[in-house]
């Protein structure tokens, strides 16, 4: 009788905790509290070099499991909290977190299709040698505790990635070749970070015993990397024939749930087309500007060969920080929550292969480094000179001034410092690509269209600014290019060497640069989010104008904007016009 009455008890105790739970905390609060368990007890546990960039240094000593029994435990787990956000009533909760719910959901969701249906983890190499990379560079980039501490979480990292590469081994079947190769071409740039960059950084450790360890387990590190190497080249190469196109069934459903658009994949098509023809002719308008002797082309290739010499090339980004700065302040076009500017920097090794700049940023929950940084890729020092000279076109002057807008001002440093503003846990962790790239892009031609560049009436302040037209219009067609070839290499309708031809005819760019954009998109299919997000967010700023009249204010609808966090462009209509 005792145990029953003990079992009763527990069963009256946990039955008055589900009442409590549901009479004393609104529908609203039921909601974010599943957010933080979600968060505590599942995403930042799994993705714990996530959590270190988040600024989460609860699991900065973990690594990711790739062990096939982790994913099982991985998709078992999502499948419970997405069954748990099904079940809330969107209709109870306020508009906000109406949108929290649909974040959490598409984010489960996505993971799920990664997992079980895109599947990296048995496709490309490259998931494996640069996420450990990822992992470690995360740990010695910003100085957020002290150096002691954080080289002993690295030690800890670096002792489970000879297990890791040892996963890409069991899990690794039939690769397409573009990925294997991809991962060859990043590999000799990942040992080169730890053997040189890693140990730099944390130089001045005080502890012996601690630098010991670091080197045994450094040195465990890149003779992983080496062994995966020659894996990689000797074994898993020539049986690297799969194919990397994921149809467009799947191509449909990634879009959805990382981005929330739903449009038929022929639409979206005709909708880039329209923006990139627009994009052409007024190419073709600016060209003429600036010289009506020579055709686009050729005018194109003159604005590429004005570029600034490698060793100043981030010195050349910095210089257009004040310009950008006071010109934002000046025309009222967008708070900007600090003064505090982000660090130029030569892009880590890892990231070399497929970027050119971007801009990393720490965490919403860093509370000690806060510094952002700004990565740019610098030519190769073994490069001969044609091939440093064909680089460095992609930083024309114009081009530089598009980039600086884009990554910083008032591009993504800017949406950055908006972020740790919001009190949403779910708007700091969660968001899609089609709103952060989105705005980036937008206000490249946004500040133009405001009025940025010089002043003056003089043919040399005019053709000053046709060039930073053509740089701004060079970089949307590339959106636009990429937009296109996304969806049809994903879908069998263009081959890779059809989308090189494609970036290069109708995108205007180089032959190299459109080799790297085209493997780019056979990893990362749904990068059209930029034209996508872009085009978006015009249709947003002119609906809410129609909608508010004399009232529209530029700078108001920007920070509105940025208040919303960064998810799909979606959940911000319903926000901001009650509608999607």
């Amino acid at each position: 009788m005792k145990k029953y009455r003990k079992y009763g008890l527990a069963l009256f105790v946990f039955a008055a905790l589900i009442v409590i739970y549901y009479f004393f905390f609104s529908p609203d609060q039921r909601l974010m509290r599943m957010a933080d368990d979600y968060f505590d007890h599942y995403y930042f546990q799994e993705n714990p070099t996530l959590a270190t960039s988040l600024g989460v240094h609860k699991y900065d000593s973990q690594l990711e499991n790739y062990s096939k029994s982790r994913v099982a435990y991985q998709i078992k787990e999502l499948n419970k909290f997405a069954a748990r956000v099904e079940r809330t009533d969107p209709q109870q909760l306020s508009v906000q977190v109406q949108g929290d719910r649909e974040l959490l959901l598409s984010s489960i969701k996505s993971q799920l299709l990664t997992l079980e249906t895109i599947r990296p983890l048995e496709n490309n190499p490259d998931t494996y040698s640069s996420g450990i990379a990822a992992s470690a560079f995360v740990i010695m980039s910003r100085q957020y505790a002290s150096a002691d501490e954080r080289l002993r979480s690295l030690v800890a990292r670096e002792k489970q990635m000879p297990q890791v590469l040892q996963e890409a081994r069991n899990n690794l079947h039939n690769p397409p070749k573009i990925f294997t190769d991809v991962a060859l071409e990043q590999l000799p740039g990942i040992i080169d970070f730890f053997q040189h960059d890693v140990p730099l950084a944390f130089a001045n450790t005080k502890d012996p015993a601690l630098k010991k360890q670091f080197d045994i387990a450094n040195a465990a590190v890149i003779q992983a990397l080496h062994d995966y190497q020659t894996w990689l080249r000797t074994v898993m190469l020539p049986l690297s024939h799969g194919d990397f196109r994921l149809g467009a069934n799947i191509f449909r459903q990634k879009l959805w749930y990382d981005e929330m658009v739903d449009a038929p994949l022929d639409q979206l098509i005709a909708m880039d087309l329209e923006d990139m023809h627009r994009n052409q002719k007024e190419f073709a308008r600016v060209a003429k500007a600036i010289d009506p002797n020579k055709t686009p082309q050729q005018v194109l290739q003159m604005m590429m060969v004005d570029y600034p010499q490698p060793r100043s090339l981030l010195t050349s980004f910095s210089n257009t920080f004040d310009q950008l700065i006071q010109f934002i302040k000046n025309k009222h076009l967008i708070t900007i929550p600090s003064d505090v500017r982000p660090i130029l920097q030569e892009t880590p090794p890892f990231m070399r292969a497929l970027t050119f700049a971007s801009m990393d940023t720490p965490g919403p929950f860093e509370k000690h480094a806060t510094e952002a940084y700004f990565n740019v890729t610098l030519p190769n020092a073994n490069w001969d000179k044609q091939k440093t000279q064909d680089f460095m076109k992609l930083f024309n002057y114009p081009v530089i001034s598009s980039i600086a807008v884009h990554e910083a001002y008032p591009g993504h440093y800017v949406q950055f410092l908006w972020v740790p503003l919001n009190r949403d846990r779910v708007r700091k962790v969660l968001g899609a690509s089609s709103n952060s790239e989105g705005w980036a892009h937008y206000c490249e031609q946004m500040m133009l269209d405001e009025g940025f560049g010089p002043q003056g009436n003089d043919v040399k302040s005019k053709r000053e600014l046709n060039m930073l037209r053509m740089g701004e219009l060079l970089e949307a067609l590339l959106r636009n290019a990429r937009f296109v070839v996304g969806i049809k290499l994903h879908t069998g309708e263009m081959t890779f060497d059809q989308a090189v031809n494609f970036f290069e005819k109708e995108g205007y760019q180089s032959h190299a640069t459109s080799v790297v954009e085209t493997k780019r998109g056979t990893s990362n299919p749904t990068y059209l989010y930029y034209t996508l997000g872009k085009l978006e967010i015009l249709k947003l700023r002119a609906d809410v104008k129609a909608k508010q009249g004399a009232a529209f204010n530029l700078q108001k609808f920007h920070d509105d904007f940025m208040r919303q966090g960064f998810p799909p462009i979606k959940i911000v209509r319903r926000a901001m016009l009650g509608e999607t």
